[in-house]
């Protein structure tokens, strides 16, 4: 399994006087699922462009310290073997596609064709995804004029093909409803469950909260906290770096004010109904 390792990672695009990073330390542990937080413009997304090699071979710029995939640095990675150990799922489903390929079947296969894999291994290993995902009723249509639930479902299934130890998920659900972020994140689920390594910049918190390990929380170009995620996503003071907590944390924290404390700072709605429920039959019904 693939491990990424930052040292004192600083980056600026080109023709750009500030940093979009700055002095990044941070490792990546294999199997974990790692959720990116924080406001817009903080640095999410060129962290992830760092960690999947376009930054520096697609995005020049500056940088500056090491970044090392399997203790090999970005700048010496070939960029067609690191997209099978790395698969990157962009933002927006409308430019996941290539705009190459008549149908989904042969979509989804593209990434095994460009590194010269057997036709019947390309095949086999794309009719099981296409069946793992259940997009086996699309393989047939135009990948163009899928929806965008349609289309981050092809994207992840693009990515599996190449059986690639690291995801990097930037903002999968930014343009879907709610039964296609559910669908997103039955995905992600099931790559959690493989024991992949998963890293996912998401603004819906609650969702973080419900999935992820750890948590890091960007601004200005900076990772300004991090850790296990209850221990992240329970602190206020991450609020004043831009980051926002889950309802049922303030929840938790107003309970405290009122000087009636759940025992704990719930950050799942689960957890929380949990904590009222104890509390409630701790004190005989009387809250």
């Amino acid at each position: 399994m693939a491990k990424i390792e930052l040292r004192d990672i600083s980056y600026k695009y080109p023709l750009t006087k500030n940093y979009a990073l700055q002095h990044i330390n941070y490792q990546f542990d294999s199997g974990k699922f790692y959720g990116i937080i924080g406001e817009n413009g903080g640095g999410k997304t060129t962290l992830c462009n760092l960690i999947r090699g376009l930054v520096p071979h697609f995005y020049k710029g500056e940088l500056e310290g090491q970044a090392l995939v399997d203790d090999i640095e970005i700048r010496d990675w070939d960029m067609d073997e690191l997209s099978s150990r790395i698969g990157y799922v962009f933002q927006n489903p409308f430019t996941q596609i290539s705009g190459i390929k008549k149908t989904v079947f042969e979509e989804v296969a593209l990434g095994l064709e460009n590194l010269g894999y057997p036709k019947q291994e390309i095949i086999e290993k794309v009719t099981a995804v296409c069946e793992q995902l259940k997009i086996e009723n699309l393989i047939t249509k135009d990948p163009n004029e899928l929806s965008g639930g349609q289309r981050q479902r092809v994207a992840f299934a693009s990515i599996l093909t190449m059986d690639a130890d690291i995801f990097v998920i930037d903002e999968p659900t930014s343009q879907l409803d709610p039964e296609g972020t559910e669908d997103v994140f039955q995905i992600i689920n099931t790559l959690k469950n493989s024991e992949k390594t998963i890293i996912l910049v998401e603004h819906k918190i609650d969702l973080i909260a419900e999935h992820c390990d750890e948590i890091l929380v960007m601004n200005n170009g900076q990772i300004v906290a991090s850790g296990p995620t209850h221990e992240v996503l329970c602190n206020l003071e991450i609020t004043e770096q831009g980051a926002m907590i889950p309802q049922t944390a303030l929840l938790g924290h107003e309970m405290v004010k009122a000087g009636k404390p759940l025992g704990r700072i719930p950050i799942t709605i689960s957890e929380a109904i949990a904590l009222i429920e104890a509390r409630r039959n701790q004190n005989g019904h009387r809250d």
